[in-house]
């Protein structure tokens, strides 16, 4: 586990399965009582860091693809 906020923050797992669903790219692993569990992979090793991330080096809060579809959003164009 990756994510900074995430209660799991540096706990490994045997990784099960990764997947696309429920809209996103998600990691299956089994819990410490042997119960499959999923997450969104983002917030794992399982997958590359996302580029803008990695450059923006925190100095930016939103992608201009997320704030691009905020406007649609807003506007009621979606």
């Amino acid at each position: 586990m990756t994510h900074c906020f995430h209660p799991l923050l540096g706990l490994e797992f045997d990784l099960i399965d990764l997947t696309h669903c429920w809209g996103d790219h998600r990691v299956f692993y089994l819990d410490e009582t042997e119960q499959v569990r999923s997450l969104s992979a983002r917030w794992t090793s399982a997958v590359p860091e996302d580029p803008f991330v990695a450059l923006s080096a925190g100095r930016s809060h939103f992608r201009v693809v997320d704030l691009l579809e905020l406007v649609e959003l807003i506007r009621g164009e979606s």
